[in-house]
């Protein structure tokens, strides 16, 4: 198991990045959450294989079709073992 923690900054807010977001996390099974932070950013984690974070981490940097993504922060963490995924 693998965890990751992105920041996305850019026009990351009110284009649908968060629910873009819950929509692959659930269905690659991933666990963690993602939220709105209140520098306009979006942060997110990321529990699963692999390669499952992996693809999430380089949608990250795309972003939903309206989303313009200038930069992405990746730390990796120990996993926690988590069950689903919440946008908060």
């Amino acid at each position: 198991m693998t965890r990751r923690r992105v920041v996305v900054h850019g026009n990351v807010q009110g284009v649908f990045f968060r629910d873009s977001v819950r929509e692959r996390a659930e269905s690659r099974g991933l666990s963690g959450w993602v939220r709105n932070r209140d520098d306009g950013a979006v942060e997110a984690v990321f529990e699963g294989t692999e390669d499952d974070v992996d693809s999430l981490v380089r949608f990250c940097h795309e972003g939903p079709r309206r989303a313009e993504v200038d930069r992405v922060e990746v730390v990796d963490e120990d996993p926690l073992g988590g069950d689903g995924f919440e946008v908060r």
